[in-house]
């Protein structure tokens, strides 16, 4: 029995500048009247540190505010959020205490079902966590059209796209949104990213599986998945590109899960599986020895696509082939996360299910808006292509592997006409230049992204090319031609530490700043302490 429901002294956690942000644009966008507002902060934004200033927001202006979430192993991770923030709690949660006086409840949809007494409870707020799922529930419905169809309604998700007709804009009225996982990669709020796929041969083949409600049928996928040649070719692929670093997989079904974990044990590898009808102590006991390295590989049945935060994972295996898209993204989000006590630099996606060429990753997204069944999902999955050498994917535009070297040769066109051999010279000097200028400012934003000296792009491409680079290159390589405030801030700090270490002048940093920014308005930034 969960007893303890009184606020925390824990002081409470600092948002971060684009938290705030979004904070206020849903204030002023509910001052404008809006009733109905959508929350998106992609995996790794902070939600719960969202949410839960929102909540302590809520209960200094004397409202009451009803925090529904879809699974009951959610109630006590959304508590220990709220702890942080000195909220006074009730919970609708069986084993948790009841408080009608509490001014914000937290409620797991499963017991909403079975008690009654929150139908009359007077909430001037409904938070819908996870929203994509907890908006369409039954009890969710329930609560925004027939109990409570007066109040405000929230709904945070981390992928506003579903499957099947019914869309969030359907009952949102409008978002706010975060930046989008590239913006905060290049903040440095998320971890940058490597993916792998297998040769065709080693990929699941979905000949034959069909589709059930907009998705897979997974009686189909285990059959199409859980195969012994496949789970032993997934574990040879952990130890030829990520030996020895903290793993979780992505499983069809229980079954499939024991099995890949089984497969590495055999290997040689800690590995356990985990599952719905896995104890919640046991649950915390496997992911706390994944924290601590005891167990490397940790296998899954949807249990950990939501609600797993261990930032220090690095590895992701994808072997659930998905048409849904939010599902997707909440996986790979699993491995996004920066973990700077364990010194990880990047997460890795090793994908056999074949769903980064369907699905995309989300560096891929370019902003966020809000699908309704008039237009589900008008997003589209830029063009990629995996390197036959080393299995990497990487986007169409690269004509050279940054992990291998491989070269994707562009043939130039030859005609017969006369004159034809000096275009074709001039053709071949261009795209060698344009094959080193992109390899300049792909190593560029990689070295910034690791946190190396930006003088170890030019090392890099002095030993590739056997000259230097043109200084003209550097201009926009890293944050592109529309950088943001935030953007210069964080590469004027970034070069500050640099610096430091280096011992390196102010002159330095100067330069260093206007190779990618330009020569305008460099002292606002610079010159300026925040």
């Amino acid at each position: 029995m969960h007893l303890d429901s009184s606020p925390s002294s824990l002081q409470p956690p600092t948002l971060r500048p684009y938290q705030l942000h979004l904070i206020k644009e849903l204030y002023t966008t509910l001052g404008r009247g809006h009733r109905r507002v959508a929350i998106i902060a992609g995996t790794g934004a902070g939600k719960t540190v969202i949410g839960g200033k929102i909540c302590a927001d809520a209960e200094a202006r004397g409202l009451k505010l009803l925090f529904l979430v879809h699974l009951d192993v959610l109630v006590g991770q959304t508590y220990e959020k709220m702890k942080s923030f000195g909220l006074h709690c009730g919970f609708i949660k069986s084993g948790w205490r009841e408080d009608l006086d509490a001014p914000i409840q937290i409620a797991s949809i499963q017991t909403m079902a079975k008690r009654n007494w929150w139908q009359q409870w007077p909430a001037n707020v409904v938070f819908f966590d996870e929203g994509h799922t907890t908006v369409f529930s039954q009890i969710g419905q329930q609560v925004m059209y027939e109990t409570h169809p007066s109040a405000v309604h929230l709904a945070m998700t981390a992928t506003p796209y579903r499957l099947g007709r019914s869309q969030l804009g359907d009952h949102m009225e409008t978002f706010v949104a975060s930046p989008v996982p590239a913006e905060l990669q290049q903040m440095g709020f998320l971890a940058s990213m490597k993916y792998y796929g297998l040769p065709t041969e080693n990929q699941v083949d979905l000949e034959g599986v069909r589709t059930v409600a907009g998705d897979y049928d997974e009686r189909d996928l285990k059959n199409a998945c859980d195969r012994p040649e496949l789970v032993q070719r997934i574990v040879e692929e952990w130890h030829r590109l990520t030996p020895n670093k903290r793993t979780i997989a992505f499983c069809v079904d229980v079954d499939h899960a024991r099995h890949v974990a089984e497969a590495f044990k055999a290997a040689g590898v800690p590995s356990a599986a985990v599952d719905g009808s896995t104890a919640i102590k046991a649950r915390q006991r496997l992911y706390a020895e994944l924290r601590a390295g005891t167990i490397l590989v940790l296998t899954s049945c949807n249990v950990i696509s939501i609600g797993f935060d261990e930032p220090s994972v690095e590895v992701g295996l994808l072997l659930r082939p998905t048409q849904s898209r939010a599902l997707h993204q909440q996986q790979i989000g699993r491995v996004m996360r920066i973990s700077p006590a364990t010194g990880k630099i990047h997460g890795i996606i090793l994908d056999q299910a074949g769903n980064l060429p369907r699905l995309g990753f989300p560096e891929d997204v370019k902003e966020y808006r809000l699908p309704t069944s008039k237009e589900p999902d008008a997003s589209e999955t830029p063009p990629n292509k995996q390197c036959p050498d080393c299995n990497r994917f990487v986007w169409g535009f690269v004509l050279e592997c940054p992990d291998c070297g491989y070269s994707w040769q562009t043939e130039p066109q030859v005609h017969t006409e006369a004159m034809v051999e000096v275009v074709s010279e001039e053709i071949l000097r261009r795209l060698e230049e344009q094959k080193r200028i992109e390899f300049f400012r792909m190593q560029r934003r990689k070295t910034f992204l690791q946190g190396a000296a930006p003088n170890w792009t030019k090392r890099v491409f002095f030993e590739r090319f056997n000259c230097l680079p043109d200084k003209a290159w550097s201009q926009n390589a890293i944050f592109g031609e529309t950088p943001t405030r935030a953007d210069k801030v964080a590469y004027k700090h970034y070069l500050a530490t640099i610096a430091q270490q280096q011992g390196k002048a102010l002159s330095w940093v100067i330069d260093e700043f206007q190779q990618e920014f330009g020569s305008d308005h460099w002292q606002d930034i610079l010159l300026n302490p925040s």
